[in-house]
């Protein structure tokens, strides 16, 4: 493994999992705040991209420019749906969660489009990661209930009932939302790989011409976005040690949001074009492993021993479908693997 690789490696682990934590941190204090993120993290790559990809305009797209709006249109919708997703109750470790189903939908389409054939072990990761997101999801689908203490327990129970059904009506239109998000995110894969093929990778570019031209889609979300910004701006002041003077907290920590999202995603490219698929697939499933985690202990989310079996599921069958565990079994071997032999006979 080149060293560019390895650093690639370490910067995405820390920057994926560093980006959860000050998302969950803007979460926490604005559920709503889903669009605003999502601009941010847009205008901050499409300016690094302007200047150092594009090298300020000078430089031309390899790719045309019907092809990346169709990819954009892709990746718009399925950024910005994701963020949104967080208003309908969904907590973060759930989400974190139905996000690894991203295999389930890949094999999904390219079944439906690419008319592909996988064999029966692809087939049973894939349900095992099934099995596991459907028992996480139907037991994060009920909040917990305050206690009551001092009030008409008949009373209670109907406040109960009703805060219930509402909380759960919300909690599908977020799963529908999400679900509807991973299959898109799936159909662009496809694409972005059919494009790929076509115009050869171009990693950088497309991560600039993803990020800059569906900026003025946010327009349609621009009552959203100001509403959320006026929430961050009156939000509780942090001292901020370096400028000396204090800031509002929620737009604190929706810069260190936006910086830990790019040293993620550009380390992902890198990933894609310095090693192989298997790889990357790897360094995402730990990511996200080591982020859920972290969510749990740190934030103290709950999570029931049904919630860790779940996990287990979709973290073994994410390992089974990238084959992982037979390159863990090579690797522990004495024997060396056929390829290997036949190399070192040539």
């Amino acid at each position: 493994m080149s060293s560019k690789a390895a650093r690639a490696i370490i910067l995405t682990l820390t920057g994926c999992m560093l980006n959860n934590i000050f998302l969950e941190y803007i979460i926490q204090l604005d559920p709503g705040s889903g669009h605003l993120i999502t601009l941010c993290q847009f205008l901050f790559i499409a300016l690094h991209g302007f200047i150092f990809t594009s090298k300020c305009g000078t430089v031309r797209p390899k790719i045309p420019l019907v092809d990346y709006m169709k990819l954009v249109i892709f990746f718009f919708t399925t950024s910005v749906v994701n963020n949104w997703a967080f208003a309908f109750n969904i907590p973060v470790p759930l989400h974190m969660i139905f996000r690894a189903g991203s295999l389930i939908a890949n094999m999904v389409m390219g079944i439906i489009v690419l008319k592909k054939k996988y064999t029966f072990e692809k087939y049973f990761s894939v349900f095992c990661i099934t099995a596991g997101i459907i028992i996480c999801t139907l037991y994060s689908s009920k909040p917990q209930k305050a206690a009551c203490t001092d009030c008409d327990p008949h009373a209670q129970i109907k406040v109960d009932e009703n805060v219930d059904y509402e909380h759960f009506f919300w909690w599908v239109i977020g799963i529908i939302l999400l679900t509807g998000a991973l299959l898109l995110s799936a159909a662009m894969g496809i694409f972005q790989e059919q494009l790929y093929k076509k115009h050869g990778k171009q990693n950088q570019e497309a991560l600039y011409y993803t990020h800059l031209y569906p900026i003025p889609g946010f327009l349609m979300y621009s009552g959203s976005i100001i509403e959320h910004a006026r929430i961050a701006s009156n939000s509780e002041s942090m001292n901020v040690p370096i400028l000396n003077m204090d800031l509002p907290i929620l737009w604190i920590f929706l810069f260190l949001n936006v910086i830990t999202q790019f040293m993620c995603i550009s380390n992902v490219y890198v990933l894609t074009a310095e090693c192989a698929s298997l790889t990357v697939t790897l360094v995402i499933t730990l990511r996200k492993f080591f982020s859920l985690v972290f969510s749990i202990i740190y934030f103290q989310n709950p999570f029931t021993a049904a919630h860790w079996f779940g996990t287990a599921l979709v973290f073994l069958g994410t390992l089974m479908f990238s084959e992982t565990h037979k390159r863990i079994f090579e690797a522990l071997s004495s024997k060396p693997s056929k390829k290997l032999q036949d190399k070192k006979s040539k």
